[in-house]
C-alpha cells in the first residue's frame, strides 16, 4: 500500500516538521512494515510553469518529426516574451496549455536544463511529459496537456503536486484495514496521540424503495449490498489534476473520471466499488453463484468459463461481473465515445474466502480482490457509496438520484470476553486495566466491565477473534521494544528420546567422517522415479500426493531421500565443487493404500484417544532414514601421497558407521536393486528381533542413472532405515573395554567358492573364535584359477585376540583361530589356503 504523506495529513494533524522518515519510525514499532519512503521531487528545481502554445512550425529534413514552438510563459522567463522551444512530441496543438521547464531548472534524476542549439534552432527549455517529471504512467505517453482554466505562468510544481513523500507499506494478510488511507491514518493517529478525522463519517440517506432494484440469492456470499444512482453526468468531464496525482502516487493509473473516482474512494476508505453504465444494465442487479457452463467476458477482454463456486453479479441477461474481483465488459463505462451519462454505483461486502478462491481460480488478482480477501469493513459500504456520489456530483456535474438501495443480512456485533489482566499474563508485563481499556478503545473497540472486560470489536478489524488477538493489540501499541528480555522456564522433562539421541549421534559420526549435511525439500515428482530407473511396479512409486503442492512438477512427498541428495550433489558439482560427500537424515512417506480419511476433529474440546488413534491411522508410514552420496576424490592427493576416488566401499562403510552408532551389527550381501549398479550394489541387513531384516542398500549408481541425472561419473550412494537399525541395536551406548594386556594377531587365508559372500565367512569366523576375538578385518581378496582352481577365491583375514585379565599364550590364540576356521569350513565350505 503506497500512502502519500500529503494525503495522510488530511486525516491526521501530523506535526508540520514531521517527515516521511519520522512517520516510518512511528509506524514500524506499531506493526506496520514501512519498507521504503520515496522522496518525490527531491531533486526537482524550478522554474517549472504553465505555458500556452502560441505557434508550431514543422521542421523538415530530419529522420523524425520535429516541431519548433513558441510558448507563452508569462513573466516566468523574466521578459514576458514567448519562449522558443524545440519538441518532438505531437499530442498537443496551438492554444493548448502545457508544462514548460525553463533554463536553470533541474528535472528529476539531476537533469539540468539550459538553452541549447538542436535541429538548427535554439531551444530555451522543454515542454514536459509525465515521465520527465517523475509522475509515473498517466496513460497518455506524451506531453502533459493541462485543462484550459490554468493561468499561464502558474507554478507547475505546486499545481502538479510534484514534491511529496510516499510511504510504501507491506500490509500483512491480517490487516486488510490498512489497505486504505483511512486505516493507515488511524494507526498514525494512535502513534502520535492525535485525533483521527475519519473520512467515513458522512451523512448517508436512509434506504428507500426508489433505488435500483437488487436481488441477493446468496446472503452468505454477499451480506451487504448498497446501490446508488447518479444521472446527468458530463461525458466530457475529466479527472482533475489533484485526483490523478493522488492515484499516481498510490500506484494506480488514471483511466476515466467515473473509474478514477471509484478507485480513489477505494484507496481512501478501503471499500472496493464498481460503477455500471446504467443504460447497459437490464433489469435488477443480482448476486448469486454461477451456474455450470456460464461464461463472462471481464474488463480485461478475456472470456472466462465460470465455476459453480464463483460469486457473480447479474442482470436479466446473466452474469455482468465477477463479484469482488472484476466487472464485466457488457456494462463497462466507455469513455471513448462519451456516451455514459448515468451510472449505478455498487458498494458491497462479499465473503473473503469466496473472493480469494475466485481470484486464484481464474488467476485474476485485482486491487478489489486483494482487499476483500483480507477483510473489508462492511459498515463502510454506505459511506463509500455516498462519497462516490458526492465526487461524481462535484466533478462531473451529475445529479444524485433520490433512490437508495441497501440490503443487509442480519448480524450481531462481535464481542469478546477477556480478563483485564490477560495482556499482562501474555506479555509478562503489568499494564493495568486502564492501559488495556485505553489501548482497546484507541483501535475502535467498545469496552465494558471491570475485572472481566466485554469488548465489542470494530467492524474494520475482522482479524480480532479471541482474547489473545486483543492482548496482541495492547502489546504492540505499548511497544514490543518495551518487553523485558526474560528466559523461558521450561517444564521438567526427560531429555531427548532414544530416537533423537540416535539421530544426533549419526549426524555427528557422519560429519566426523567427512560428510556435509544437506537438507532438502521433501517433495518429488514422477520424473525423479524415471531418472532413478525404477520399475513401474516399484513400491517407491506409490506416493502421497499433496492437494496444494508448492510446484506442479513436484506434487508428491518423497519415498526415498536419494532424489533430493543427488540434486544437491549435481548443483554443487555444477558450481565447481567436484569432491563431494553429502548426507541427510529425514522422514520418507510410504503409503500402504489402506489409509482412511479421518473424521474432522472438534475444536471446542480435546479429542478423545480414539479420535487421535484414528488420525494416526490415516497417516502413511513415515520411517526415518539416513542417506549419503559421494563423488570425486574421497582422499586428496598431496605431499603425503596419492589420493583415491570415492567408490562403492565408501558408501558401504558409511552404512557401517551409522550401524555402529545404533549399536547394530550390519550384514552386507551382494544384490541388484535400482538405482544401483547391478555388479556394485550391496544389500544391508541387520537382525531385528532375531530376524535378519533388510535395512537398506549401498554401492555405485547405475551408469544410466548417472547420465539421466547429469551426475559425476562413478557417483556412489547409500540409504538405510534408521528406525530399523535402532530396533536392531541394544539401545545402550557402551564404552569400549580397554585391556592392558597385549594383543595376539593371527592371519588366515581361506579359499571359498566365488559366490560365497565374504560377510558369511566373516560371521562364521567371528562366532567360531569366541569371546577372545577383539576384531576381524578382511585385508585381501585374491583370485587365480591356476593356483586356486576355477570358480574359487581366497579371502585373507587378520584376527586380533585379547583377554581382559591375562596375556594370551600362543596355544590359546591358535586354538581360537582353529575353532574359527573349523566353523567357517563347516558353514561355507572354506579351506585353508596352503
Amino acid at each position: 500500500m503506497r500512502v502519500p504523506l500529503s494525503w495522510l495529513r488530511e486525516y491526521v494533524d501530523l506535526p508540520a516538521t514531521e517527515t516521511g522518515r519520522d512517520v516510518q519510525a512511528k509506524l514500524i514499532p506499531a506493526g506496520l512494515e514501512v519498507e521504503t519512503v520515496e522522496q518525490l521531487g527531491a531533486d526537482l528545481k524550478g522554474p517549472l510553469v504553465v505555458g500556452q502554445v502560441l505557434t508550431i512550425e514543422e521542421l523538415e529534413g530530419f529522420k523524425k518529426p520535429i516541431r519548433f514552438c513558441t510558448v507563452d510563459v508569462g513573466r516566468a522567463n523574466g521578459t514576458g516574451e514567448p519562449q522558443e522551444i524545440v519538441c518532438g512530441a505531437r499530442n498537443f496543438a496551438v492554444g493548448d496549455k502545457v508544462v514548460v521547464v525553463l533554463p536553470g531548472a533541474t528535472l528529476p534524476g539531476g537533469f539540468s536544463i539550459s538553452a541549447r542549439k538542436t535541429y538548427g534552432k535554439t531551444s530555451h527549455g522543454m515542454i514536459c511529459s509525465a515521465d520527465e517529471l517523475g509522475m509515473g504512467d498517466d496513460g497518455t505517453h506524451g506531453i502533459i496537456v493541462l485543462p484550459p482554466e490554468h493561468e499561464v505562468g502558474t507554478d507547475a510544481i505546486e499545481l502538479l503536486q510534484l514534491v511529496d513523500e510516499v510511504l510504501d507499506i507491506a500490509v500483512t494478510a491480517n490487516r486488510g484495514d490498512c489497505l486504505s488511507i483511512r486505516g493507515v491514518a488511524r494507526e498514525a493517529a494512535i502513534a502520535y496521540g492525535r485525533p483521527l478525522l475519519d473520512p467515513a463519517l458522512l451523512d448517508v440517506p436512509a434506504p428507500n424503495a426508489y433505488g435500483h432494484p437488487v436481488k441477493i440469492s446468496d446472503p452468505f456470499g454477499c451480506d451487504r449490498f448498497t446501490a446508488r444512482t447518479v444521472t446527468g453526468l458530463d461525458p466530457e468531464a475529466r479527472s482533475p489534476i489533484w485526483l490523478q496525482r493522488r492515484l499516481q502516487k498510490a500506484g494506480m493509473r488514471p483511466i476515466s473520471l467515473a473509474v478514477d473516482i471509484t478507485n480513489y474512494v477505494m484507496l481512501e476508505l478501503g471499500q472496493p466499488l464498481h460503477a455500471y453504465d446504467r443504460t447497459r444494465v437490464q433489469g435488477a442487479i443480482g448476486v448469486r453463484r454461477a451456474e455450470r457452463g456460464e461464461q463472462l467476458t471481464t474488463l480485461d477482454g478475456v472470456t472466462r468459463t465460470l465455476s459453480t463456486e464463483d460469486l457473480v453479479i447479474t442482470d436479466d441477461r446473466g452474469p455482468i461481473g465477477l463479484a469482488g474481483v472484476m466487472g464485466g465488459a457488457d456494462t463497462e463505462i466507455d469513455d471513448t465515445d462519451g456516451t455514459t451519462t448515468e451510472v449505478v454505483i455498487e458498494a458491497a461486502h462479499f465473503d473473503p474466502v469466496a473472493i480469494a478462491r475466485t481470484a486464484r481460480r481464474h488467476k485474476l488478482p485485482s486491487e478489489a480482490s486483494r482487499r476483500f480477501e483480507r477483510g473489508v469493513d462492511p459498515q463502510a459500504a454506505s459511506a463509500a457509496a455516498q462519497r462516490t456520489v458526492d465526487l461524481l456530483v462535484l466533478l462531473a456535474g451529475g445529479t444524485a438520484d433520490a433512490g437508495v438501495t441497501e440490503i443487509v443480512a442480519p448480524s450481531a456485533p462481535r464481542t469478546i470476553t477477556i480478563p483485564a489482566d490477560h495482556p499482562d499474563k501474555v506479555a509478562g508485563v503489568t499494564y493495568g486495566r486502564e492501559t488495556v481499556v485505553r489501548r482497546l478503545q484507541q483501535i475502535g473497540c467498545d469496552v465494558y466491565g471491570a475485572d472481566e472486560l466485554i469488548v465489542t470489536v470494530p467492524s474494520w478489524r475482522p482479524d480480532l477473534a479471541d482474547p489473545n488477538d486483543l492482548a496482541e493489540e495492547v502489546i504492540r501499541l505499548e511497544g514490543y521494544e518495551n518487553l523485558p528480555s526474560t528466559l523461558p522456564r521450561p517444564l521438567p522433562g526427560h531429555g531427548l528420546t532414544g530416537r533423537q539421541r540416535l539421530h544426533r549421534r549419526v549426524g555427528r559420526a557422519l560429519a566426523g567422517a567427512g560428510y556435509v549435511e544437506a537438507l532438502n525439500y521433501p517433495f518429488l515428482g514422477e520424473a525423479a522415479f524415471d531418472q532413478l530407473g525404477l520399475d513401474a511396479d516399484d513400491p517407491r512409486r506409490t506416493v502421497v500426493t499433496l492437494v496444494n503442492p508448492l510446484s506442479d512438477e513436484e506434487p508428491a512427498l518423497r519415498t526415498t531421500l536419494l532424489p533430493g541428495l543427488l540434486g544437491a550433489l549435481r548443483r554443487n558439482d555444477g558450481r565447481g565443487g567436484h569432491d563431494l560427500a553429502l548426507f541427510e537424515t529425514g522422514l520418507v512417506f510410504r503409503p500402504t493404500g489402506q489409509e482412511e480419511v479421518p473424521a474432522r476433529l472438534p475444536a471446542d474440546r480435546r479429542p478423545t484417544e480414539e479420535q487421535l488413534a484414528a488420525l494416526d491411522a490415516a497417516l502413511p508410514r513415515q520411517p526415518r532414514r539416513v542417506a549419503v552420496v559421494l563423488a570425486g576424490a574421497r582422499e586428496q592427493a598431496g605431499w603425503w601421497g596419492k589420493g583415491r576416488p570415492a567408490d562403492w566401499a565408501d558408501a558401504v562403510e558409511a552404512a557401517r558407521t551409522v550401524a555402529r552408532e545404533a549399536g547394530a551389527e550390519l550384514i552386507v550381501r551382494a544384490d541388484q536393486y535400482a538405482p544401483w549398479h547391478p555388479g556394485r550394489c550391496a544389500a544391508l541387513y541387520a537382525r531385528v528381533d532375531g530376524v535378519e531384516t533388510l535395512v537398506g542398500h549401498a554401492g555405485e549408481l547405475h551408469p544410466r542413472v548417472v547420465k539421466a541425472m547429469h551426475l559425476p561419473e562413478r557417483t556412489c550412494a547409500m540409504e538405510v532405515e534408521l528406525d530399523l537399525l535402532e530396533q536392531a541395536g541394544d539401545g545402550i551406548v557402551r564404552a569400549p573395554r580397554i585391556s592392558s594386556f597385549p594383543v595376539a594377531t593371527q592371519d588366515v587365508a581361506l579359499v571359498v567358492d566365488k559366490p560365497v559372500p565374504a560377510a558369511d565367512v566373516e560371521a562364521a569366523l567371528r562366532e567360531g573364535a569366541g569371546e577372545l576375538l577383539e576384531s576381524i578385518r578382511l585385508f585381501d581378496v585374491y583370485e587365480n584359477a591356476e593356483q586356486l582352481g576355477d570358480g574359487r577365491k581366497s579371502l585373507a583375514y587378520a584376527l586380533r585376540f585379547r583377554a581382559p585379565d591375562r596375556t594370551l599364550t600362543v596355544d590359546e590364540a591358535s586354538a581360537a583361530r582353529d575353532a574359527a576356521v573349523a566353523l567357517a569350513a563347516e558353514r561355507t565350505g572354506a579351506a585353508l589356503r596352503s
